[in-house]
């Protein structure tokens, strides 16, 4: 088979490795993919926001599979466009339509549907500039603290969890006002659920599902979970607070009627489906759906799941999840992100990096690194994650930081206490 995988960072390094551990796979290309990513296959410079291309390019070298990684391509309908194409329909391409990508790309779209699918999940009021006043009164008229969801995509930053009313009105005024962008000219305001989050993935065909591992990753800059939102600085699987208990819950209330609910509005859905959770009081609510993979908890996800991934993907672009069941890794995996210095703010790219060992029980997934001349340099603001194994998250977490104090770049910062929580 030959696969173009769509994305250039960690969760697409992750994703390249286990596809190239595949007998199946024949040539495997990334676009555009990072200096890690390229290990395990080509990297090809293609804006993967222009589907005309993508579809030209994929007929020329023969493309049995897309994999789409990140979430902009799927809301801007990829899935959509190569299959409302003759020549290109054959494609499978792992990644909902544009209507259900919509989980994703609207917060308020999400709410109202699992409103409808009963799926447990923090009581809202959708605010636009018409009905700000209504915004300001829900807010003036319940105890804090206050969640702000941009509606949205704001590549994970679009959240404010504010303690103050007064500043929860005037965050709304803001963010109402552009400070997201468009992603922002429609605010959720949500109940503040109390207690600890972790990530479901189900791999679907839209009737049928798989659950992958679950994972629990840290947003936050600072340690104990303090400073601005990130794309994320960590994760571990399993959390070891989701119990078989937690986790039956989680499918009867959660997964099945999401998939049911993919299954009635009939979305063309083949991908996978991951849910934001939060226990409280050990009942799980939705905190959010994305439509693809999270990034850094597929770096802990993936190289738990021992089965061939190319026959999972196979199975849910055929209709035939039913049929499959996963295999995983009973250890442990905790990745910690190395980040440039000033990120998720301002911060240069450009930095050598240096020390990374050339043999090691972990994995070194790539996120924002590119070669320069003959040397590995830093090229976004998270770039590296490490990865690694143990007999539980402690002991993962003890090799990877080990590793994180050797690799070297200038304004080198990583969290030393993913896990804190656990």
């Amino acid at each position: 088979m030959n696969i173009l995988l769509l994305g250039s960072g960690g969760r697409e390094h992750a994703i390249a490795r286990s596809l190239a551990k595949s007998k199946r796979l024949d040539h495997l290309y990334i676009a555009p993919g990072n200096a890690g990513s390229s290990q395990h296959g080509t990297n090809v410079d293609l804006n993967i926001l222009d589907f005309d291309i993508i579809k030209s390019w994929s007929l020329n070298h023969k493309i049995d599979m897309i994999i789409v990684g990140p979430e902009a391509p799927l809301v801007e309908g990829i899935y959509d466009a190569i299959k409302a194409d003759d020549e290109t329909k054959h494609i499978a391409v792992i990644g909902p339509s544009a209507e259900g990508a919509m989980l994703e790309g609207s917060k308020a779209f999400a709410k109202k549907f699992m409103e409808e699918f009963d799926v447990p999940t923090a009581a809202y009021l959708e605010v636009t500039i018409d009905n700000i006043q209504e915004g300001k009164d829900y807010i003036n008229n319940n105890a804090g603290p206050y969640v702000l969801k941009a509606d949205g995509l704001a590549a994970g930053k679009g959240v404010l969890i504010i303690a103050d009313a007064q500043e929860a009105i005037s965050s709304l005024s803001e963010m109402l006002a552009g400070q997201f962008g468009q992603a922002s000219a429609t605010v959720v305001i949500e109940q503040f659920l109390d207690g600890i989050e972790f990530s479901v993935f189900a791999l679907t065909d839209g009737k049928d599902y798989v659950i992958l591992p679950v994972a629990k990753d840290y947003k936050r800059i600072g340690e104990g979970d303090t400073g601005l939102n990130t794309g994320g600085m960590g994760a571990v699987s399993p959390p070891p607070f989701v119990t078989s208990e937690l986790m039956q819950k989680v499918e009867s209330k959660i997964v099945q009627p999401t998939i049911e609910g993919i299954s009635k509005r009939g979305f063309d859905y083949i991908g996978f489906v991951f849910i934001g959770l939060i226990r409280v009081d050990n009942e799980p609510y939705v905190i959010e759906y994305n439509c693809r993979m999270g990034d850094p908890e597929t770096e802990v996800v993936f190289p738990r799941i021992q089965s061939d991934v190319i026959d999972l993907l196979e199975a849910a672009s055929r209709g035939t999840l039913s049929e499959v069941q996963i295999d995983i890794n009973p250890l442990s995996a905790a990745t910690v992100m190395l980040v440039s210095g000033g990120y998720p703010e301002a911060y240069e790219k450009g930095k050598v990096i240096s020390n990374i060992p050339t043999t090691s029980n972990s994995i070194i997934f790539h996120a924002g690194t590119k070669m320069s001349n003959d040397d590995l340099v830093t090229n976004g603001g998270r770039v590296l994650a490490i990865t690694s194994f143990g007999e539980n998250y402690k002991l993962a977490l003890d090799s990877t930081k080990r590793i994180a104090e050797d690799i070297q770049f200038e304004g080198k910062y990583y969290r030393s206490d993913i896990g804190f929580d656990l």
